[in-house]
């Protein structure tokens, strides 16, 4: 029986390393394909399904958000649970779907808003003959301006914005309906200097 001789054992050898090697950088690359698409896949989820970018543009809910601010919105929590009173929120204007306002709900469906001589009052089932509404992440001066009274329906939202003289909201084109709401202000990312996690303020009703 014929012997190998070492230089074929050696050839043969260099083919099983290279076969070898040829193989690990085929698994690696199937291993980052599959980490490429999972990362993908979950960039469009959160993108398009739970957080969105929100750019804010004009004056009207200053003193707490400014033009050019970069905020990110929450898309998922209201999947889950109802709006809450003083959370700032993003919505489809609703004579022009295909814009998009900021603003803050001040009044919950069902409720009874009144506004007049510069401050707002909610009529509820706790509060039947009304109650004026603190709001203390307005400056303490600031007056509500307008006199207005509006009766929420069903999923129904009044929503103000922060700077009252200057703010084209609730008082203008009335209620929203809950299905006209894209998500919650959650937190502003730009600029650095006022980078912050947004919660719900507290009220006196």
């Amino acid at each position: 029986m014929e012997k190998k001789t070492p230089q074929f054992n050696q050839e043969n050898d260099k083919k099983n390393r290279t076969l070898a090697i040829m193989g690990g950088l085929g698994l690696f690359v199937v291993e980052v394909l599959r980490i490429a698409i999972l990362a993908a896949v979950t960039i469009v989820v959160i993108r398009y399904f739970l957080f969105k970018p929100f750019y804010v543009k004009g004056a009207s809910m200053e003193p707490n958000f400014y033009d050019h601010e970069y905020l990110i919105i929450d898309e998922l929590s209201y999947r889950l649970r109802e709006p809450v009173r003083g959370e700032v929120i993003v919505f489809r204007y609703p004579n022009n779907p295909e814009e998009y306002f900021l603003k803050r709900i001040v009044a919950l469906p069902g409720e009874r808003i009144k506004i007049s001589a510069g401050k707002v009052a909610i009529y509820n089932a706790d509060h039947p003959e009304g109650i004026a509404v603190k709001e203390n992440y307005l400056p303490h001066d600031l007056a509500t301006l307008g006199e207005k009274i509006s009766t929420l329906g069903q999923d129904e939202y009044f929503v103000l914005g922060d700077n009252r003289p200057n703010s084209f909201d609730s008082r203008r084109f009335g209620p929203i309906h809950k299905s006209a709401i894209v998500g919650r202000a959650l937190f502003r990312g730009w600029p650095v200097s006022r980078i912050e996690k947004f919660e719900s303020p507290g009220f006196n009703l």
